[in-house]
Formats: structure tokens, sequence, C-alpha cells
């Protein structure tokens, strides 16, 4: 790994801090203090008081730190000793309903942590995201560690078991395809590359890119209540979008963990292991897998060659579970008025509309993201086609599930309570053209808050 093993986390952290930055709120300042109740006008006290008898917000709902922004206006900053203390969090599960009380932690808003978090409320994102791979990394490190000398046959045997299946349903096409790759060298160089180093980083800039584009650029001026920061022209899905994406991301590791945990499975590049012994092994070694990125010439990366990872998690695949979401988000992400013009042509009676050139743009990038991670996977014989197809499946999972993930509001709550921060919500255009349904869809038509 060399200098990679610096070069490559120092990567991570500039991309995180770039994020913070390029999404930062310009308009506040963080020596400002909040205006106490009695400061507002009004006019002010009468809108957020209206808003609020109306049930577009409440005192209780204006939080929503892994789930869905407030769809309300929020009400005016009140002095730490107004605020109640308590606030309602709802916890749902397989039908399963119940309210329960927890810390109102507006009452640390003033504090100086928070009002960093105001300016640069993408270091939150930084935390989630921080809490969520090192969480699913370290259990992959303690199930690495914990490795006894049978899992290694058992990891072996769930490998061959894919390949009969993958013969089975004529699927077996991974060996065609590295032979492609290894006839072409340069070719093989890239997507070495791109197995190594494009995971991580490209999971990153995704995030960076989708906050911006659903919260950052439909924000509302901090101060005063309906004026725009700047031209408001990001997507309509808002904030609820990101945040049900990034619920998604942590689903998917609970569910790949569960996976390789109670399944191992070898990768192909192991099983042309040379010491190991046993019929299971010499068949293993038949097939000829060549691992291209972890041998000589290679190019292996900081978070593919360490002693703590897991060598026997290749089912299933979050390289492709990752990349089809990304992909899959990229594709399907509602676009401002101004981004959907269309054209038509006209070819003697039949019309034809062609979509935006920004909705093709998003198309092709949409395709080609976890097609190339697909073909990494496969031609450096890190995974199966199916450990593929189980990635999809979880993403899949992930994607229709990640509500479940709001019932830990609570608990984070308390958390927050204890170190004393509030993590604000962001004022932002949350719907433009209509409202979001299931945190993917626009339908209907909505309101600007």
């Amino acid at each position: 790994m060399g200098a990679g093993a610096f070069i490559e986390p120092l990567v991570v952290v500039s991309l995180l801090l770039g994020g913070t930055w390029v999404n930062r709120n310009p308009a506040y300042r963080i020596s400002s203090q909040h205006r106490s109740r009695r400061e507002h006008t009004p006019h002010e006290r009468s809108s957020s008081l209206d808003s609020i008898e109306s049930g577009l917000s409440s005192p209780g709902d204006e939080d929503s730190l892994l789930g869905s922004s407030s769809s309300g206006a929020s009400s005016p900053s009140l002095l730490a000793g107004q605020e109640p203390k308590w606030r309602k969090r709802e916890i749902r599960l397989l039908g399963f309903r119940k309210v329960v009380n927890t810390p109102n932690t507006k009452i640390f808003q003033d504090r100086l942590l928070s009002r960093l978090l105001q300016r640069f409320p993408f270091l939150v994102e930084a935390w989630y995201w921080a809490l969520i791979y090192w969480v699913y990394q370290l259990g992959r490190a303690f199930t690495a560690v914990t490795l006894v000398e049978g899992t290694v046959e058992v990891a072996r045997q769930h490998a061959l078991q894919l390949i009969h299946l993958e013969q089975s349903l004529h699927l077996f096409y991974e060996l065609p395809i590295q032979r492609f790759f290894l006839a072409h060298p340069t070719l093989l160089t890239w997507i070495n590359r791109i197995y190594s180093f494009i995971h991580i980083p490209g999971t990153i800039l995704f995030l960076v890119w989708l906050y911006y584009h659903t919260t950052t650029r439909n924000r509302l001026h901090p101060s005063r209540p309906g004026a725009l920061a700047s031209e408001v022209d990001g997507s309509p899905a808002g904030p609820r979008l990101y945040e049900a994406r990034r619920r998604t991301m942590a689903v998917c590791n609970l569910l790949a963990f569960v996976v390789f945990t109670a399944w191992p499975c070898m990768p192909p590049r192991l099983l042309s292991d040379k010491d190991a012994e046993g019929r299971s092994a010499d068949e293993g070694r038949s097939y000829g897998f060549v691992d291209t990125v972890h041998g000589a010439g290679g190019e292996g990366s900081v978070w593919t060659q360490n002693k703590f990872c897991n060598q026997y998690a290749a089912m299933p695949s979050l390289h492709f579970g990752y990349s089809l979401l990304i992909g899959l988000t990229i594709m399907s992400i509602p676009l401002p008025p101004r981004q959907r013009r269309s054209r038509a042509l006209l070819f003697g009676r039949v019309r034809m509309k062609l979509p935006s050139p920004k909705r093709v743009l998003l198309v092709v990038v949409g395709i080609a993201y976890p097609l190339t991670i697909l073909v990494a996977i496969l031609a450096t014989a890190n995974h199966f086609i199916l450990d593929a197809v189980a990635g999809a499946a979880v993403c899949g999972l992930a994607w229709a599930g990640n509500r479940v993930l709001l019932n830990l509001l609570p608990l984070e709550d308390w958390f927050l309570w204890c170190v004393r921060i509030h993590k604000p919500v962001p004022r932002v255009v949350d719907v433009l053209e209509g409202e979001v349904d299931n945190d993917d869809r626009v339908v209907g038509k909505g309101v600007v808050i």
C-alpha cells in the first residue's frame, strides 16, 4: 500500500471537508445569537403561531435527525428557559406504535457547537457517514479476528455452491470476463483502480452531490421567514430524499453484515489458494481465478488490504449494492422546472417527445456507474454474479424498509441531550411543485414553506 495508507484516508477527509464547505450556510453567522421571542415582530410571532395551530409545524416535530425534515415552517427561536423540556417521538414497528417523550435539545440551540452546525450543516452528515461506515467496518473486523479454521472451508464450500448454481442457471461468466481483461493489461490496471479506489470516495461524492441538490440549493434565509437565501433551483424532492438514501445505506450495511456473518462466502480470487488442501481446494484451483488486485502489480487499497478486513464477506456485494442505489437515485431524482424542459421531434404525423438534456445525462450516469462497478467486481475476481444479485436484493430491501431507522430517533435525542448539542433542521423550500410520497415520488401540488 505504501503512501496509499495515508493518501487514501486523506482523500476521504478532504471530500468530507469539501462537502462541508460547499454545503455551508453563508447567510448564517456563528457569532450571532438567536433573537428571543420578545425581539420578534408581532407579524412574525403571529405567523409562527398560525403555523403551529394549523398543523404545519409544532415544537415537537421541528427536528428530524435520522428521518424526514419537517414540512412545516419552523417556529421562531425562544429563550432557552421558555422551550419545553420534552418532545414526543413515535416508535413504529410491524404494526406496533408507541409515543415516547424525549429531551428537547432545542434548549441548547445557542451553544457554540449548535451554532457551528447551523453554519456547516453537512458536518452532521459527515458524522452520520463515519458512524455508519465505522460501525460496519468494526463489525467486519470483529468477524475477521474471530474466524475459526473451519470457517475458511465453509466459505470455500459456499463459493463452490454459487459456481454450481450459476452453471445450472447459465450465469457463470466470471472467467470469460476476467480473461478478457487479463488479455488487455491497460484495461486491467484501470479496472483494478476502479474497484479499489472508487467505492468509498464515489459514495461520499454522491452524498455531497445529493445533499447539495436537495437541501443546499433549496435553502431559505435563516432570519427572514419566506425569504430565499439565493435562487432556489434544487430538486423538488427536498431533504427527505437525501435522508431516505442515507438511511438506506445504513440498512444495507446492517443486512449485509447479517448475511456474511451467517453465510460466509469466499471470493473467487481466494479459490486459487495454492496452500489449501482437500478435494474442494483442488476444485477451486481448477477454475483458474486470478487475484488481480492484491497480487504482484495489483492496485490494492488501504480499504481492501488490511488484517482486519473480512476476506470471506463476498456475499452480498455492497460494491454493487451501493452503486445500484446511487445509480437509481441519480436516474430518478426529480428535477426543478427549468431543467425539465423537453424537446419534441416531428416525424411526419408522429410527434416524439425527448427528455431534457439534464435528464439524459442523469440516466446515462445512473446506468454507467453501477455497470462499471459490476464489471470491476467480476473482472478482479472479488465477487460472483450472484453476489451482485444479492447486493441488489439488499439494496431493494433497504430502499423499501429504511424508515425502520426512525425508531432510533429517541436514542439520538438522548445522546444529543447528553452532549448538550442541538442539530438544527435546514430551512428549505421543501416542495416546489408537489409533495414527496414515500420519500421518492413527487405527486400532487405542494406549497413553498
